[in-house]
């Protein structure tokens, strides 16, 4: 077996296991360690020895044999074992055969969705884990989306999983009092691993499938538990709807194409249909929120037959609802975008320069990659050459520094 196919049978494997120790014996920070080190063992011994029969209940026996250890050195192990072997039932005390599949156990991943995102914890502290333990992203990927060091990024998660243990957290559902605050965060988090996967913040790929492939069955798995809420309907619309373009986002030499270059018979068109589906239905019947209205926006985009039928008023005016919904920089520069093609780039420049002034994005690449696109377009080649290097200078994705170096050269 391939050490391809080893990580992405893992990365699905691995929050499903963390969430049945954590709901056996507690621990929360304790059971990861034990997770992390079957992941060791399973990253040397599958690509060599081969697939076990049963990938999960050997991930699991693993992990429990590592757990067994760390808890047999502590001074009260004696109590902390009494104590797990009460909540266990006894069925569980054991590894299911291979090819057995336990009702019971079954997939506590959206459990543990849940668990870290306890109102114990900070609403950063929140993201954090819960894009560590479940979504499988480095420190250094988390700190990246939030913008912060790596070792900050690495205290948060460190101490998010000491506040869990010294809280004595449950591992259940959240009541329904406090439901609604929680699932606000975990469509935050799914959101987040999704833009990792569909355009990642470093290294030398573009995409991540392997993120927005799992974000989209989290998605999935959230709606059909809750297929009357809008806003996770509106964001698995979303995700549908932007994955649909991955195909095209490429070009064979593995170069990024800008959306108004794109092949449009390249994009899935099944995953359009449901994304346009999902989202026509959640706008009739439930209340608005920022996902259904992102989610309408990119089904705007993805019905146009070609780039220049796009309509571009319409979507202007979407984002105008989600700035009165969402009020965040990146949701200003979109709809600054927005407005340059139905007004003019002066008129989007100028924009711009409020975003500027603003400072929330001074020092982000997407302000000047942008802001390059516009003078372009506004007849400007030297200034937009500096800008798209710049843009070139800030990005630590590798595709997109290629690209933005390309356009520089190509604009003088």
């Amino acid at each position: 077996m391939s050490t391809a196919v080893a990580d992405d049978l893992l990365r699905e494997l691995v929050p499903q296991v963390l969430g049945v120790l954590v709901r056996r014996h507690g621990q929360f920070d304790a059971c990861e360690d034990a997770v992390q080190e079957a992941l060791i063992d399973a990253a040397v011994q599958w690509p060599a020895q081969g697939l076990p029969d049963n990938p999960r209940a050997w991930l699991l026996t693993v992990a429990t044999r590592r757990l067994t250890d760390q808890v047999r050195s502590e001074s009260a192990r004696r109590r902390r074992e009494e104590n797990a072997a009460a909540r266990t039932p006894a069925d569980e005390l054991v590894a299911p055969a291979p090819g057995e599949e336990r009702a019971p156990g079954g997939d506590d991943t959206l459990t543990l969705l849940f668990l870290c995102c306890h109102p114990a914890l900070s609403q950063p502290s929140q993201l954090a884990l819960t894009l560590r333990a479940v979504g499988g992203l480095t420190t250094a990927e988390i700190a990246a989306a939030f913008l912060v060091p790596e070792a900050t990024m690495a205290q948060r998660i460190s101490r998010a999983k000491q506040r869990i243990r010294a809280a004595g957290v449950p591992f259940a559902p959240p009541p329904e009092p406090e439901r609604a605050g929680r699932l606000r965060v975990v469509l935050h988090v799914l959101y987040l691993i999704f833009n990792e996967g569909y355009a990642a913040t470093s290294g030398p790929d573009l995409h991540r499938p392997e993120l927005t492939a799992e974000a989209i069955r989290l998605a999935r798995e959230l709606h059909r538990l809750l297929p009357g809420d809008g806003e996770v309907t509106g964001l698995l619309a979303l995700m549908l709807l932007t994955e649909a373009r991955r195909p095209a986002r490429t070009d064979e030499a593995g170069r990024l194409v800008p959306l108004d270059e794109q092949d449009r018979a390249l994009w899935d068109r099944r995953l359009v249909a449901e994304g346009v589906a999902l989202v026509t239905g959640a706008l009739a019947g439930a209340p608005l929120g920022p996902y259904q209205v992102q989610a309408a926006i990119a089904a705007v985009h993805d019905e146009a037959p070609a780039a220049a039928d796009t309509d571009w008023r319409q979507i202007l005016a979407l984002y105008g609802v989600l700035a009165e919904l969402d009020d965040n920089p990146v949701v200003a520069l979109n709809q600054a975008v927005a407005a340059a093609m139905v007004h003019g780039p002066r008129t989007g420049l100028a924009r711009l320069d409020e975003l500027a002034r603003d400072g929330r994005l001074a020092g982000h690449h997407r302000l000047h990659s942008v802001r390059a696109h516009l003078l372009e377009r506004a007849g400007e080649p030297e200034a937009a050459a500096d800008a798209y290097r710049e843009a070139a200078r800030r990005t630590t994705s590798l595709p997109e520094r290629r690209y933005l170096e390309d356009r520089a050269a190509a604009v003088r």
